[in-house]
């Protein structure tokens, strides 16, 4: 697959569901070339490259664990073999497992921290080693952060740490023209946000928005478009998307 010069290229981590898939399907509407990462979902990125390509896009499926560099540095490499270079990387891919402090697995620990923040780190490393003047990198935090809802405490930090690592990433990129910021959802309708939780707890989050509903992936992935796109001026932020959650 070819691209014109003046086609903007993203790589989109754990684009096989979730805000993942809504964003690569945004982004190649907008125009993108979309390279979608998949760490176990092959079938599903399959499906979402097939149906990107149907609309007129152009799309790769790329692979591999989000903490492990190598294959990170393949799924780069192949993103640029396929359409000359990389302009925008949005880091989606995330694992969630809630728990009290107290009680907490120190593997489960390990695995969220392993996915979460060293994906994070492993994925934005190799963005400011690849990514062309004009480009934007856009990590994934979360609004629990400043809501601090209880049993969230290991993933907020993992989270936490990742809008720490964005910010300091904008300032060290001084001079290259690249942006980087990160997005925060409030609750959002994605198997990782449902998973485990009874009807009522959903209901009582989504009343607990201003706007009374859960937010959708589009919701999302509306944000990262702007940030991908024509927010030049907005760098080194950290924008809460969750409709008005305080």
């Amino acid at each position: 697959m070819s691209t014109t010069s003046s086609t903007r290229v993203a790589l989109v981590t754990g684009a096989s569901g979730g805000i993942g898939r809504a964003v690569a399907q945004r982004l190649a509407t907008d125009g993108l070339a979309v390279a979608v990462h998949y760490a176990g979902n092959e079938s599903a990125a399959d499906a979402l490259v097939a149906e990107i390509i149907e609309n007129g896009g152009q799309t790769v499926a790329v692979g591999g664990d989000v903490a492990d560099e190598q294959a990170m540095q393949a799924a780069f490499d192949a993103a640029e073999h396929a359409f000359g270079g990389i302009d925008v990387v949005v880091n989606t891919a995330g694992v969630m497992v809630l728990g009290s402090i107290a009680d907490y697995s120190l593997d489960d620990f390990d695995r969220i921290v392993r996915t979460n923040l060293r994906g994070s780190f492993v994925v934005s490393q190799l963005a400011a080693k690849h990514m062309r003047a004009g480009g934007a990198i856009i990590n994934f935090s979360t609004s629990v952060t400043r809501t601090q809802f209880p049993t969230y405490g290991p993933y907020v930090a993992t989270k936490a740490a990742v809008e720490s690592l964005s910010l300091i990433l904008a300032r060290e990129l001084r001079g290259r023209d690249i942006t980087v910021n990160t997005v925060a959802p409030g609750p959002t309708a994605t198997p990782l946000f449902l998973e485990g939780k009874s009807d009522e707890a959903v209901q009582g989050l989504a009343k607990a928005v201003p706007l009374e509903r859960l937010g959708e992936p589009s919701d999302i992935a509306e944000t990262v478009a702007f940030l991908a796109g024509p927010a030049r001026w907005v760098n080194g932020q950290t924008i809460f998307a969750n409709g008005g959650l305080a």
